[in-house]
């Protein structure tokens, strides 16, 4: 089953790929709440280029890699990679109001689907946001 999430970003498309692709930038956006956060991150954005983000409890009491393999990019328009058995694909549609980021990933099993969906879609949010402060500084 795939599940969609998207959301609208205020600034430019340049600036929107940019801090969705850059390990420093994701490091301030890529947690679904305030009691996590990405202690580390490398990209290598390139077709069957790797990347990884180390997201953690910030109480220490738990965390997890996410990594997987780069499978297309096409550059302020797609990303897709695979992670595990599973597969994401990000677009970037630029319109007058910004650029909409919308991703489609496989779902897994070991949690319920509206709990995934949250998940990736505060995770979107957190990164809108960012993105939106980053483009008026």
């Amino acid at each position: 089953m795939k599940i969609t999430v998207e959301a609208n970003v205020n600034a430019p498309i340049t600036d929107v790929w940019r801090i969705y692709t850059t390990p420093e930038d994701i490091m301030q956006w890529n947690a679904a709440s305030d009691d996590w956060h990405t202690t580390k991150a490398s990209v290598d954005l390139r077709e069957g280029g790797a990347f990884s983000s180390r997201m953690e409890a910030k109480d220490g009491s738990m965390g997890f890699d996410f990594a997987g393999v780069y499978t297309k990019i096409v550059p302020q328009k797609r990303i897709e990679y695979s992670f595990g058995d599973r597969t994401a694909q990000v677009e970037f549609e630029s319109h007058d109001q910004g650029v909409n980021v919308r991703v489609v990933f496989d779902a897994e099993e070991s949690h319920p689907i509206e709990m995934q969906r949250g998940g990736w879609q505060a995770i979107l949010n957190n990164f809108a946001r960012y993105a939106e402060h980053m483009a008026r500084t």
